[in-house]
């Protein structure tokens, strides 16, 4: 039996770790609202890092070897722009394991900037990337790159190209992807370049395939929300009682998963208590598939312009690249 005391009163320590406070927050928030949720951002913790590279290797899961393909080939053209004192700028960077292709292409003496909210990510990539571009200028910044940021006084007068790979603009539905382009280009300034990744509207049994693998380890992945809270803030989530669910919708153009819970429980942490009924529902991640054209028109509501798009042979994923 958990200890309710230890919930409702949480040590110093705990209260004032900011990872922590950003959590408990967030799921609170998420659980009160109807229907409840748990936001996405959260999924990356070590351990559902790790769920997520087994995920890319997945024969189901086509969008990260696909997207790699296209980088592969067309790098020089993609990043062609970038001069000597330019600088490359990524959003949410993680592991950086698909802007080292990028990197390849552009001068060694430019400026990389790798955004992301773990600095220990952050780390472990700038000491891997030192050592096969010992003269490239890696400046981390430690920040939710969702939220203004305010790049380093070093490349102001610099050419800037932005960097968001991975399809994450598909978990923010179209008029927030909207909202977060427009974010970009206030960050990166005027006259610079942005590369998006994108996955495409498709056969619906891949992309059902791709978010229901048969070894479970999707399923693993979005079960890590809840033992991340049973193990981080002290909640009382019974995993054995969760079912994973994913779907697409054509009508939407959204796979939206789930976390479904198979009995009736109470779930306590940090004072707030909650109940969850049987088969009731909390939504974790929504993935929004596009056209061309529909990610074009909400790229130049952000302020955004059409520089070229490059596909793979199969048209299952595309990089668009933009300028403001």
């Amino acid at each position: 039996m958990q200890n309710v005391s230890a919930q409702l009163c949480p040590r110093a320590d705990e209260v004032d770790d900011p990872i922590r406070v950003d959590f408990s927050q967030g799921l609170k928030d998420g659980l009160r609202s109807v229907p409840k949720s748990i936001p996405s951002r959260f999924f990356y913790d070590a351990r559902g890092s790790d769920l997520f590279e087994q995920i890319t290797q997945l024969a189901e899961y086509y969008p990260t070897r696909t997207e790699t393909e296209i980088l592969s080939r067309h790098g020089a053209e993609l990043v062609g722009d970038v001069q000597d004192t330019g600088a490359l700028i990524e959003f949410g960077s993680g592991s950086s394991t698909k802007t080292e292709i990028l990197l390849r292409f552009i001068p060694p003496t430019s400026t990389y900037i790798p955004i992301d909210v773990s600095a220990t990510a952050l780390n472990e990539a700038k000491s891997r990337l030192v050592k096969s571009f010992p003269h490239l200028h890696i400046e981390p910044r430690v920040a939710d790159f969702s939220e203004p940021l305010k790049l380093p006084g070093s490349i102001r007068c610099k050419s800037k190209l932005g960097f968001f790979p991975g399809s994450t603009i598909g978990n923010f539905r179209p008029n927030a992807a909207t909202e977060l382009l427009r974010a970009f280009s206030s960050t990166l300034g005027p006259k610079s370049q942005l590369i998006i990744g994108v996955d495409l509207k498709k056969d619906p049994k891949t992309l059902n395939r791709a978010y229901n693998d048969a070894l479970g380890i999707t399923a693993k992945f979005n079960l890590n929300l809840l033992r991340r809270a049973n193990e981080a803030l002290g909640a009382n989530f019974d995993l054995t009682a969760f079912e994973h669910r994913a779907a697409y919708d054509p009508e939407t153009g959204g796979v939206d998963m789930y976390l479904v819970s198979q009995k009736m429980q109470s779930v306590q942490f940090d004072g707030f208590a909650t109940h969850l009924g049987e088969n009731e529902a909390i939504h974790t991640e929504h993935s929004h598939k596009y056209d061309i054209d529909d990610f074009v028109s909400v790229a130049n509501a952000g302020g955004w312009h059409t520089h070229r798009i490059w596909k793979d042979e199969n048209e299952m994923f595309a990089v668009f690249k933009f300028q403001n």
